[in-house]
């Protein structure tokens, strides 16, 4: 089988092509940087004996998941399993930040993720196997002042995946929304570490997490027991402002210009 995953140089992409990989899956690596893909590549290939496939490409670009479409045929690549890794978040109030760095955000957390799914769904259905995973965040839970688009994009993914899953029933075909809390990535590299809340934990513990929810069946999972209660019972019951509030107070002050 063949597994592609963007965001794939570094991180939970990176941690996710690791352990695939020594499954015996080959790959595809979709990032942006040409030298981190060829470097990462080259290492799993002489770990895990695997072939792996580099595609670099940005995920800001409109209609990107055409050309990797595109590309996939011309390699004769058939994809088995797709991990929508792939994301980033804005650490800034609304009003403080620009429609074109918020749009960005939502083109590669929603809409790359969205139109990367519908162009390989298809195949994996008519073939009667295949997984998705889309990596969703706590953030899928509340509401986040000051990444209010981050938390919006990550609420969108989780609706989505879970809706995709039922839709799958019958056909073979899974998706999984993975939902991390903090983890040891550059994430925070762009967001600043005022963003981070709760315990790190590491992305090779998150994607052995997933794959677990994803043989089980699962269609959402939620890392970490401690994030889990607070996804599931604290937003569940308590009143959507006053988690807001309390979702703001942790995420902690905007980044200084």
């Amino acid at each position: 089988m063949t597994a592609l995953i963007t965001g794939a140089s570094s991180g939970i992409g990176l941690a996710f092509a690791e352990q695939l990989a020594a499954d015996g899956n080959d790959l595809v690596l979709v990032a942006r940087r040409r030298d981190r893909l060829d470097a990462a590549a080259a290492q799993l290939h002489d770990r895990h004996d695997v072939h792996v496939t580099v595609l670099p490409a940005d995920l800001t670009e409109d209609r990107i998941w055409e050309r990797i479409g595109e590309e996939l045929d011309v390699q004769g690549v058939t994809v088995d399993i797709l991990v929508n890794n792939a994301g980033f978040g804005v650490h800034d109030d609304v009003a403080d930040s620009t429609p074109a760095e918020l749009a960005r955000e939502v083109h590669v957390n929603c809409t790359a993720l969205v139109g990367l799914t519908t162009q390989l769904v298809p195949g994996m259905i008519a073939r009667g196997s295949g997984s998705i995973i889309n990596i969703g965040s706590t953030a899928s839970f509340q509401p986040v002042p000051h990444m209010a688009v981050y938390g919006a994009s990550k609420a969108f993914v989780l609706s989505f995946t879970e809706a995709l899953a039922v839709e799958l029933a019958g056909t073979g075909v899974r998706a999984l929304a993975l939902c991390p809390g903090a983890t040891d990535t550059e994430f925070f590299d762009v967001a600043g570490e005022s963003a981070r809340t709760g315990r790190s934990r590491s992305a090779a513990d998150l994607v052995h997490h997933g794959l677990r929810a994803l043989r089980a069946g699962r269609s959402s999972t939620v890392h970490g027991l401690d994030n889990a209660f607070v996804a599931n019972v604290i937003a569940r019951f308590l009143p959507r402002r006053t988690i807001a509030r309390i979702a703001g107070r942790a995420t902690g002050r905007p980044r200084v210009r």
